[in-house]
């Protein structure tokens, strides 16, 4: 089978067989389990695809337009995954999957690419001043999602018009800070930022080729999100599983997976700014761009979904900014500070899964 511009990425065609496998379960109605590990998997091979072409027509389109496109379509996947959730009304999965993404991002994924490429290199460094700056970002954006917590904790309030009208202002206000950092690292600071908005490399596919790939990538993420949700509640009882665990853990390395394995791939090849731009910039993505464009696109199905986050969800958000932080305060990592963070991660995916 000649594969083409395809060929050096044959892993990613062959999970793609279980594309058609999962459609062929949904017809034969076969376990929704099964059909929802088939969805899951094959989930993964297109959004690698969908990122491969953004990134291939981001070359086509120069160093400014290009960025604006991987920040834009950086977590398209996730963020179609949600909003199937979000027509499915399953509002708690959709919250748990944004609060997994995020401590994925910044525990996990640099985690894993902080012991691989320490396994390798004894020693690897990376810019203090981007990493930083992102911090400060992941901050703000944990303050926002705490605000709402903390009024309906203090009046007793869950779900009254004050709240939903709180998180629209909110979200609001994390779409300017995101809109905002993307003027500071793509324009007025992009100098900081060189490892992502900077390099410049010779795309490999044609325009028409890559538009091609992100428009069947997309609508093929769009038919397996649907199977995804359209089993989850079933999968979920029959795996004995809470919708809080499904959101933080499944769901969100599910709708991730493709951007962690860019990461470590990167921190092997002693590329760790790259990864950690990687792992950072996904985490902000979600939490001032996805999270505040759920909140409106909730609008569209009757029922708003509040930034009220649980209160379980919001300490470790906390707690993940705090780790977050003083790992990448010195600018260097090796493999021992990337293992303390995926036993953090471990620590909090075993907490979840026993939270009613």
């Amino acid at each position: 089978m000649d594969l083409g511009p395809l060929r050096p990425y044959t892993w990613a065609v062959l999970l793609g067989l279980f594309v058609p496998l999962s459609w062929i379960l949904e017809v034969m109605f076969g376990p929704a389990a099964i059909v929802f590990a088939a969805a899951g998997i094959a989930i993964v091979p297109l959004a690698w695809f969908l990122g491969l072409a953004t990134e291939e027509l981001g070359k086509h389109a120069g160093p400014g337009v290009g960025g604006l496109l991987n920040a834009t379509f950086g977590n398209a996947t996730e963020l179609i995954i949600a909003i199937f959730a979000l027509s499915s009304g399953l509002t708690e999965v959709v919250k748990a999957s944004l609060t997994g993404s995020i401590i994925g991002n910044v525990l996990l994924v640099l985690g894993v690419s902080m012991l691989a490429g320490g396994l390798r290199h004894k020693s690897q460094t990376f810019s203090r001043e981007a990493s930083g700056i992102q911090v400060t970002m992941f901050v703000v954006a944990v303050i926002a999602l705490v605000m709402p917590a903390l009024y309906a904790l203090s009046t007793g309030a869950s779900q009254d018009v004050a709240l939903q009208e709180m998180s629209l202002g909110i979200a609001g206000i994390l779409l300017v800070a995101y809109g905002l950092g993307l003027l500071f690292s793509l324009r007025t600071h992009r100098d900081i930022f060189n490892p992502v908005t900077e390099v410049v490399e010779e795309p490999r596919w044609t325009k028409r080729f890559a538009l091609g790939v992100l428009v069947v990538s997309t609508t093929l993420v769009a038919v397996e999100s649907e199977l995804l949700v359209g089993s989850l509640a079933s999968a979920r009882t029959a795996l004995g599983l809470k919708d809080l665990f499904i959101g933080v853990i499944i769901v969100a390395i599910v709708g991730n997976a493709a951007e962690h394995g860019s990461a470590v791939l990167m921190a092997w090849r002693n590329k760790m700014d790259l990864s950690v731009a990687i792992a950072t910039t996904s985490t902000t993505q979600v939490a001032l761009f996805v999270a505040p464009v759920l909140v409106f696109a909730s609008l569209l199905t009757g029922r708003l979904m509040t930034l009220n986050f649980e209160i379980f969800e919001l300490a470790a958000l906390a707690l993940s900014a705090a780790v977050f932080a003083a790992v990448v305060s010195d600018g260097r990592s090796n493999w021992y500070e990337g293992a303390l963070l995926i036993l953090v991660y471990a620590v909090m995916a075993v907490a979840f899964f026993f939270h009613p």
